[in-house]
C-alpha cells in the first residue's frame, strides 16, 4: 500500500471511510428522483431474516462475500481513562472502492493527551484473512477481534504497538429498525449498521515501542457493511455518542446525497443504567444553533446540536455544545500530487470534524426539566462528503 494512501486510511478510520478521489463525488445538482430511510417493516426483517425483538450473534460475523460490489469493516473505540483515545478498526476493503477485490486491511490510531498521535496500517492478503458468519470471529495476519455480543477480545501488533483488549458491553447490542439504510432511485443501494456494544467496559493491556502498560476505561464496537460507496451515497452526517452520567446515548442526523433527494435519516438510542429507553427516531426533532462556515474546510458547522426526543409522556433532550475542534481534515490534503489535482478539477471538496465540549441529557415531566446530566468532554463528528450549501 502506497504511503500516500495509508495516509489517507488512517486519517478517516475514525470516519470510517477513506478518502479517493477515483471513487468519484458527489453531483452538485440536486435530484429529487431518489429517496433514503432505515427499513423497519415486518417485511424486511423477514428477507433479512433479522428478529425485531433483538440482534443475534451471526449478525456480528460476515454479512459480505469479500468479493466486488462489496465492503465490510468492524470498529472499536475506546476512551481510556488517562484520556486517551484509541480506534482499531478491521477491514475487507477500502469502503470507497466496494468494487475491487478482497483487499484487507487493519487500522489502529492512539491519541494521547499530550497531542502525542501513533497511526499504524497493517495491509493483508486474502489468504490472511479469515472471518466466521456464525460469530465476530475476524482474523487477519496475527490481529483478531473476536465475541459474543457482550464480551469482545481485541488482539493487535503492527510494528511497535501491540494490544490485547477486552470489551464488556454494559448497554445491549442495538440496531435501529433492521440496521439498513435503503437509498433507492433507478437501483437500490443500501448501507447496514450494527452497534453491536452501544457502550462498555475496557480492560487490558497496550504497548508502544516496547513499553508495555495496563489501560481500563470505556469502549464501543459497531458493524458496518454495504454495496456501493458512501460517497455515493451520503451527502453528509452528524454522529455522536457519549456516556452521560447514569445515560448513554447514541445519536446521528444523516443527509442523503442529491440523487436522493436529501433524505433525511436520523438515528437515536438512548440508554440508563444499561436499559435502552428511548429508540424511536421519528420521534426525534433535530436542531442546530451557532452555525457558521468553517474557515479551513469551508463546511457548515454548528455550535450546538440538540436532539429533542418526545414520545408522550417520556420527553428528553440531548445537547452537544462545540467547545474545541480536534480534527479539522480536507480530504484532498492526503492524496499524491496528482490524484489531488484530479480531485480538485472534479470538484470533490469532501471534509471531516471532530468537536468535543459538554453534553447534557435533560429529562422533562411536562415542560418543566426534572433531572438534568452532564458530560464535561464528549466527543462527535461532522463528515462531510457533499459540497456546502451557495450563499
Amino acid at each position: 500500500m502506497k504511503a500516500s494512501r495509508t495516509i489517507a486510511l488512517v486519517v478517516l478510520c475514525a470516519a470510517v471511510a477513506a478518502c479517493s478521489v477515483l471513487a468519484g463525488c458527489a453531483s452538485t445538482a440536486p435530484s429529487r428522483g431518489g429517496t433514503a430511510s432505515t427499513t423497519y417493516s415486518a417485511e424486511s426483517y423477514r428477507k433479512l431474516g433479522l428478529s425485531p425483538a433483538g440482534v443475534e450473534p451471526w449478525e456480528d460475523g460476515m454479512r459480505t462475500s469479500g468479493e466486488k460490489g462489496t465492503y465490510e469493516w468492524w470498529y472499536f473505540d475506546f476512551s481510556l481513562d488517562d484520556g486517551s483515545t484509541l480506534v482499531i478498526a478491521f477491514y475487507t476493503k477500502d469502503p470507497t472502492r466496494p468494487d475491487t477485490p478482497l483487499s484487507p486491511f487493519v487500522t489502529f490510531k492512539l491519541d494521547m493527551p499530550d497531542g502525542t498521535s501513533i497511526a499504524k496500517v497493517r495491509a493483508g492478503t486474502p489468504g490472511e484473512f479469515a472471518a466466521a458468519r456464525d460469530r465476530c470471529e475476524v482474523r487477519q495476519a496475527g490481529n483478531s477481534a473476536s465475541g459474543d455480543l457482550h464480551d469482545y477480545t481485541v488482539r493487535i501488533r503492527i510494528d511497535d504497538v501491540a494490544a490485547d483488549l477486552r470489551l464488556h458491553g454494559t448497554v445491549p447490542p442495538w440496531r435501529p429498525g433492521t440496521g439498513y439504510m435503503l437509498f433507492r432511485k433507478n437501483e437500490e443501494h443500501f448501507f447496514a449498521w450494527l452497534p453491536s456494544v452501544p457502550q462498555g467496559t475496557l480492560e487490558g493491556t497496550l504497548s508502544v515501542g516496547g513499553k508495555s502498560r495496563a489501560v481500563s476505561g470505556v469502549g464501543y464496537h459497531d458493524h458496518n457493511w454495504g454495496d456501493t460507496s458512501m460517497l455515493n451515497l451520503i451527502h453528509d452526517w452528524y454522529w455522536g455518542r457519549a456516556r452521560i452520567g447514569s445515560y448513554s446515548v447514541i445519536a446521528s442526523y444523516i443527509t442523503a446525497a442529491d440523487d436522493y433527494g436529501r433524505s433525511v435519516v436520523p438515528v437515536f438510542m438512548l440508554a440508563r443504567d444499561g436499559k435502552i429507553i428511548a429508540e424511536d427516531a421519528t420521534k426525534v426533532a433535530f436542531g442546530l444553533d451557532g452555525v457558521h462556515t468553517d474557515a479551513y474546510t469551508g463546511k457548515p458547522v454548528a455550535d450546538v446540536i440538540v436532539y429533542d426526543f418526545a414520545d408522550g409522556a417520556e420527553h428528553y433532550r440531548v445537547t452537544f455544545n462545540r467547545e474545541t475542534d480536534l480534527v479539522r481534515d480536507r480530504f484532498v490534503d492526503h492524496l499524491p500530487g496528482f490524484e489531488r489535482l484530479l480531485a480538485r478539477l472534479a470538484g470533490f471538496d469532501g471534509a471531516y470534524l471532530r468537536f468535543t465540549g459538554p453534553a447534557t441529557v435533560e429529562r422533562f415531566v411536562g415542560n418543566e426539566v426534572v433531572e438534568t446530566a452532564d458530560q464535561k468532554a464528549a466527543v462527535w463528528e461532522l463528515m462531510y462528503f457533499g459540497h456546502a450549501p451557495k450563499k
